[in-house]
């Protein structure tokens, strides 16, 4: 039987962003590639990506560990003008939200307060503010123990990532381009505020652009819909994308790290792993005051969805799990019908998420 259309699969995730009128949705099956826009979306218009920010860092921290500049036991010490206070803290745990440090960084709740929290919380918040936090940080828990999502992690990994290629942390944005998105060809895709993009919506109010200065590895990057195509292009077939070190590190961030206490799921560097039939169906989202992303795959059927809208998430995030429920849909179109392993909350949006009883497991 000749399987569905892929327009067939993205129609109606076109509309599963509420208050959104700029859309783009995406899909790869096999040797098939499609772009869907809605409302004022055209073919480069740009989304922020909030915390799907993290999956490039993932990428840079990988390429930089093919190349031999940078080890996963790495402690963050050894780049950081700062120590953090407590056991050491490794570049693994930062990239897998086990490192302990709490979600945002000492003071910028209380500066942000004084601010803009409803707007751009994190523009107030400098590169200068966040070394200075350093020594002021307490760990919630021993490194490794536990899984606890951290903006504060992630941003700062994008710090030492720039030092230990012989930048200063502010060069994140800068070493990402070098080593992934120009050998990647991504050319509507980077951190930069200030080129066009579409305009982003909270509440039905039009919001500025997105501002993180001191963790832009966290959440800065703004992306297209063909854009996010070719990345999960290249993660679905790494030997045909960029030179040997970004091939490489193409493979390693699908590689499990963590397995989740009685759930089956497995964290990678970053990306969320969840058996489907199993194989594996690697997803993460974001969002921000204005925008909303998601980014999903699976090797084993050679499917993947992207999905941007101009609208910040909504409760229950309707268009995220109808992006996760797309991609099952196409993986099954491919690999026949099996079961849904079910939605639910997805983690990797952004969302506080409490420490797992009992901690996670190294996978070897």
């Amino acid at each position: 039987m000749t399987p569905a259309p892929l327009e067939s699969f993205l129609a109606p995730l076109l509309t599963a962003a509420r208050g959104a009128d700029a859309v783009a949705v995406a899909a790869v099956r096999g040797g098939e590639r499609l772009v869907a826009r809605r409302g004022s979306a055209g073919p480069g218009t740009r989304f922020e990506t909030g915390s799907l920010t993290k999956t490039y860092t993932a990428l840079l921290l990988a390429e930089l560990a093919a190349r031999g500049e940078v080890r996963y036991d790495d402690p963050v010490d050894r780049y950081l003008p700062h120590r953090v206070p407590g056991p050491p803290v490794t570049l693994l745990h930062l990239a897998t939200h086990t490192s302990g440090l709490p979600r945002l960084p000492p003071g910028l709740v209380a500066r942000s307060a004084r601010r803009d929290w409803f707007g751009n919380p994190y523009a107030a918040f400098s590169p200068g503010d966040l070394m200075a936090a350093l020594p002021r940080t307490r760990l919630h828990h021993a490194p490794g123990t536990h899984v606890r999502y951290s903006n504060f992690g992630a941003g700062l990994l994008g710090h030492v990532l720039a030092r230990a290629a012989g930048g200063e942390g502010g060069d994140y944005a800068g070493l990402l381009a070098e080593r992934v998105l120009v050998p990647l060809g991504l050319t509507d895709t980077d951190c930069d505020p200030l080129r066009p993009q579409a305009v982003g919506h909270w509440h039905g109010r039009p919001r500025p652009p997105w501002l993180i200065p001191a963790l832009p590895a966290a959440g800065a990057l703004r992306t297209s819909g063909r854009d996010l195509l070719r990345l999960l292009t290249a993660l679905l077939a790494p030997r045909t994308a960029g030179p040997p070190s970004l091939r490489a590190a193409l493979r390693d961030v699908q590689r499990p790290r963590l397995a989740l206490p009685r759930t089956g799921h497995r964290l990678c560097l970053i990306w969320n792993l969840r058996p489907r039939a199993g194989r594996p169906l690697f997803h993460h989202s974001g969002g921000t005051r204005g925008f909303t992303a998601f980014a999903g795959f699976l090797p084993g059927s050679g499917t993947a969805v992207a999905a941007l809208a101009n609208a910040s998430p909504t409760p229950l995030a309707p268009f995220v799990q109808a992006a996760y429920g797309t991609l099952c849909a196409l993986d099954a179109s491919v690999a026949g019908d099996v079961a849904d392993d079910g939605v639910g909350e997805l983690p990797g949006g952004g969302r506080e998420r409490g420490p797992l009883t009992g901690g996670p497991a190294h996978v070897q």
